[in-house]
């Protein structure tokens, strides 16, 4: 039976042994006196080489055992021919030969006298040990948050809130402190030139059926795509290239629950970095 291990990765195999966070053992049995894999324990080796991420396997180790009977230089031997016959599976199952950097037999593991089970612990001592070594595990992908403001590393989906830039009630207008505060952020976007993003336009305070505000301005229902084209505009009259930017309006469809003067706001969205 199959047992699904958790740590840092998920692991499938029979007869798996967890010994520390970034190794694992597959332990395969074999009948006595024999070093030929039968169908179960071939299927059993190709699911747990199925169950690894071959990507992260920095280095592979092979030791055959036998049990107690026989003469040291013949259970040797068998020991080493068990060890030979899972790597050969192993090969054959797309592991790369440069990366198995042990195949050792080390023949048989002596009993203690007074031990109950004798039986049982021969049939585990006829066993090869695949000792699986991985490199360290990627760093979890980033989730996109939140910020007040632009920063060198940021991810796609991440949001910068312009907190500072507040607009009139019913105004796309930018005030001597947005445009001041605009200059700002100009000055960080040239620094960190491969960041693209879209310009999103908001604004508070409407029906709930009635998603977009008139501009005062040009009397139109067009308040939260006038605001992030207003900084569009602005930024692009300050050097930066079009081509990293868009703009758009979402009305009143994306609230912060802060209060009016929050929503009446123009956030940036990393779209690439």
């Amino acid at each position: 039976m199959l047992k699904k291990l958790f740590f840092l990765l998920l692991l499938v195999g029979s007869g798996t042994r967890v010994l520390a966070q970034e190794e694992t053992v597959y332990s395969v049995y074999f009948e006595f006196d024999k070093f030929n894999l039968d169908e179960k324990q071939g299927s059993n080796v190709v699911a747990f080489v199925k169950g690894i991420d071959t990507t992260r396997i920095e280095t592979i180790q092979i030791f055959g055992y036998c049990d107690d009977r026989g003469k040291d230089s013949y259970n040797m031997k068998l020991s080493k021919n068990r060890a030979n016959t899972i790597k050969t599976k192993l090969m054959s199952q797309g592991v790369k030969n440069k990366i198995i950097i042990t195949i050792e037999g080390k023949g048989r593991i002596m009993l203690d006298e007074d031990m109950d089970n004798k039986s049982e612990a021969r049939s585990k001592n006829r066993r090869v040990d695949v000792v699986v070594n991985f490199k360290p595990a990627p760093p979890p992908a980033l989730e996109p948050g939140m910020y007040n403001a632009v920063k060198e590393k940021m991810i796609a989906g991440d949001r910068v809130y312009l907190e500072k830039i507040l607009f009139e009630k019913g105004s796309s207008i930018l005030t001597m402190s947005s445009r001041t505060e605009l200059d700002k952020v100009a000055k960080i976007l040239k620094k960190y030139k491969k960041l693209e993003f879209e310009i999103q336009g908001h604004i508070c305070c409407t029906p709930t059926f009635q998603r977009e505000a008139i501009d005062r301005g040009t009397r139109k229902r067009e308040l939260s795509v006038n605001r992030a084209k207003s900084v569009f505009n602005y930024l692009k009259n300050k050097g930066i290239d079009v081509k990293r930017m868009t703009y758009k309006g979402y009305g009143n469809t994306k609230p912060l629950g802060k209060g009016p003067e929050y929503d009446r706001r123009v956030e940036l969205v990393i779209t690439k970095a």
